[in-house]
């Protein structure tokens, strides 16, 4: 799964968002850092067809945007987003994985209630070694660790090809990234490319990792003059 953008670029009422940015993306696990402001949710929301850029080229896979927005968002997902994958505090572990099977099942589809050993099924891939919780566990008694682990499952439920991961930085606990960061090394290495975006690199965290995922700085991205002339 490769992500090509050539002097990509989006802008809003009140100037622009990012861009114009020039980068690749391969497979595996890559990072996508931005400093805060820089429009990286809106950048991640463009390469998973949630978004349509205003100007330059991008190709997800084999499949060109904005023309195939739909196609790209069959095969891709998103995780971490404020306002998009939200987890309900008041409903059960259970409960929540039901409703994203649901949602993904024909609508003449039956959807059980999910008990420990249907849970745990699920969440084995993306847990790991992590404690995995009960069904009825509350998800406002799971640790940020279960929690950002469980919006990950919920967001492989429907087997993208590639994940996207905003802002991991929103988990405040050293030791909970880097139980993340493993966690989506070893989903990486599978057969699920992950981008995460970051303000700020935890290399010292990725030291663990098999190998340090690849790094795209949108800082260092930008189109040189004579592309953006030439793109518009």
């Amino acid at each position: 799964m490769h992500i090509n953008a050539d002097s990509l670029e989006l802008s809003a009422s009140r100037g622009p968002v990012y861009g114009p940015l020039t980068f690749e993306i391969g497979d595996g696990l890559s990072v996508l850092r931005g400093d805060v402001g820089s429009g990286r949710t809106s950048l991640l929301l463009t390469l998973a067809g949630r978004m349509r850029p205003g100007a330059g080229e991008l190709t997800v896979g084999e499949y060109r945007l904005p023309h195939h927005l739909r196609a790209v968002q069959k095969l891709s997902s998103v995780c971490g987003f404020a306002g998009i994958d939200d987890l309900e505090d008041s409903v059960t572990v259970g409960a929540a994985l039901r409703e994203r099977r649901a949602w993904l099942s024909p609508w003449f589809s039956l959807v059980r209630k999910l008990n420990d050993v249907d849970v745990a099924q699920v969440c084995r891939p993306v847990f790991g070694s992590e404690p995995i919780p009960h069904a009825g566990t509350i998800i406002w008694d799971l640790s940020d660790t279960q929690k950002f682990l469980l919006r990950i499952t919920l967001a492989l439920m429907s087997g993208p090809e590639i994940l996207f991961v905003d802002d991991l930085e929103q988990v405040r606990s050293r030791e909970s990234r880097a139980v993340l960061w493993g966690r989506l090394a070893h989903i990486a290495s599978e057969s699920t490319a992950v981008v995460v975006s970051a303000t700020s690199l935890d290399a010292d965290l990725w030291d663990a990792l098999e190998s340090h995922p690849e790094i795209v700085d949108m800082t260092h991205t930008a189109a040189q003059p004579e592309l953006i002339e030439e793109s518009r």
